[in-house]
């Protein structure tokens, strides 16, 4: 809350002060109002007129051509229907709900940071009042291009960076967003269909329990998220941490050989072991074929087809995956581990157990934690290995949205956006696969030993 406030704060006090730049400052600064960069070129600070003037040109410019006109249809999305001319026989196309959305929201953030702009250009003027006034040197465009290569070079270096930042995350997430208050699905396409906003419908049906909604599927998908993340996350984590410690046990020969063969999987890539995985363990793969063969089983396993079994599976073959990587980072961790606590301990008379509990385990804890969480947010969205091992199958008629018993909250929003072309709750989806993680990322954060007591480590 203080820090709610002290931002409103900052914006009373921001305005406050434009105001009286107006009031006190001289008929260019008052110009500069209307003409940005007025103020700059008439003081022969040449560089940043130009550039504030340039800014508002390009604004007006893509108002006029674009912008406002997206801008104006912008609460309907659109009213005018494509249709077929009845005389022509021709497709007169209408307007397009996409187009009008993005563009609009495109537009609204291009006016927010002019209006910061607008706000530089005033403080601009501030300044250069005061610097005269205090007879200081006015600095020539040379100078200033210098300081852009210099003091201000970091500025200049992340110009681009911000930009392509902008244009390819920001922008696309704020408009999967907007759509997830629109009606935008297979029976509202744009440009033939426009679709509308919808306001909180979407997120009342994803989360309604009813016949209708998708309250029921999403929350058992979502329960299975998390089963399956924490699973994911600290199985392969302890039992790396164990093969880590047996393999650097003192005593253990050939250490460089089982290092080598629990490597060898990380050498082929995933994909293609996954998808040899789902072969193997297929109905009539490998392992049922010659479990059949041999006499130990009498049918087929249905890993696959099986909701339980499938589940089990997934995590199992994700254990074999994952493990080697523990494995490594283990090791190298290990290593650093001052022995002589080891001897310390030993000499108290600490077994393997309690050396474990006190010494390694925390230890691992402090340096892994924010790779633990890396991992646990990765493994929400782990789209790989559900996708390649089972599809998100098996299916099932008390799932909706083409789910299946496997599928994260990530497989079904893939499975909303390509099989049901249903875009506005795929959208909504995604917003609520966001939540969860962080949610949970900040729950795990505050438990984190290397947060909670780091100095108290050390």
């Amino acid at each position: 809350m203080k820090k709610v406030a002290a931002f409103f704060k900052g914006i009373g006090k921001e305005l406050k002060e434009t105001g009286l730049t107006f009031k006190e400052g001289d008929w260019k600064t008052k110009v500069s109002f209307l003409i940005l960069g007025f103020g700059s070129l008439m003081r022969r600070y040449y560089l940043r007129g130009i550039a504030f003037l340039a800014i508002e040109v390009l604004y007006i410019w893509y108002m006029v051509a674009f912008g406002a006109g997206y801008l104006a249809k912008f609460s309907t999305l659109g009213t005018v229907e494509t249709h077929m001319d009845p005389a022509t026989f021709l497709t007169v196309y209408g307007d397009n709900s996409f187009l009008i959305l993005l563009w609009g929201l495109l537009t609204i953030i291009l006016t927010f940071f002019f209006v910061l702009i607008w706000f530089m250009n005033v403080r601009e003027n501030r300044n250069e009042e005061q610097c005269l006034k205090e007879g200081k040197k006015v600095p020539s465009v040379k100078e200033d291009l210098y300081q852009l290569l210099d003091a201000k070079f970091h500025v200049t270096l992340l110009a681009l960076p911000t930009l392509g930042i902008f244009v390819f995350m920001i922008l696309p997430i704020l408009f999967m967003v907007g759509v997830a208050f629109t009606n935008y699905d297979y029976n509202h396409q744009s440009p033939a269909k426009l679709f509308t906003w919808v306001g909180l419908e979407n997120f009342k049906n994803l989360l309604s329990i009813g016949t209708a909604g998708f309250g029921g599927t999403f929350y058992r998908v979502l329960g299975w998220t998390l089963v399956w993340a924490f699973f994911a996350t600290f199985l392969n984590y302890f039992l790396g941490m164990g093969v880590a410690i047996l393999i650097n046990k003192k005593g253990i020969k050939f250490k460089k050989l089982w290092r080598t063969i629990l490597v060898m999987t990380i050498a082929i890539p995933q994909f293609v072991s996954l998808l040899y995985v789902t072969k193997l363990f297929a109905n009539d793969g490998l392992i049922n074929s010659y479990l059949l063969k041999w006499g130990v089983i009498s049918d087929y396993i249905p890993f696959w087809t099986n909701p339980t079994l499938a589940r089990i599976t997934i995590i199992i073959v994700n254990c074999w995956v994952g493990i080697p990587y523990l494995m490594l980072i283990v090791t190298g961790i290990l290593m650093n581990i001052p022995e002589d606590l080891y001897e310390s301990a030993r000499i108290d008379g600490a077994n393997g157990w309690q050396m474990f509990r006190k010494i390694t385990l925390p230890y691992m804890l402090f340096v892994t934690g924010p790779y633990l969480l890396t991992q646990f947010t990765g493994n929400i969205n782990n789209f790989n290995i559900i996708y390649l091992l089972s599809g998100g199958g098996p299916q099932s008629m008390s799932l909706v949205g083409s789910a299946g018993s496997t599928d994260l909250l990530v497989t079904w929003l893939y499975k909303m956006t390509y099989t049901e072309t249903n875009y506005a709750m795929a959208a909504v989806i995604g917003i609520m696969v966001f939540v969860v993680m962080a949610v949970t990322s900040l729950i795990a954060y505050s438990l984190l030993p290397s947060v909670k007591d780091e100095e108290g480590f050390q």
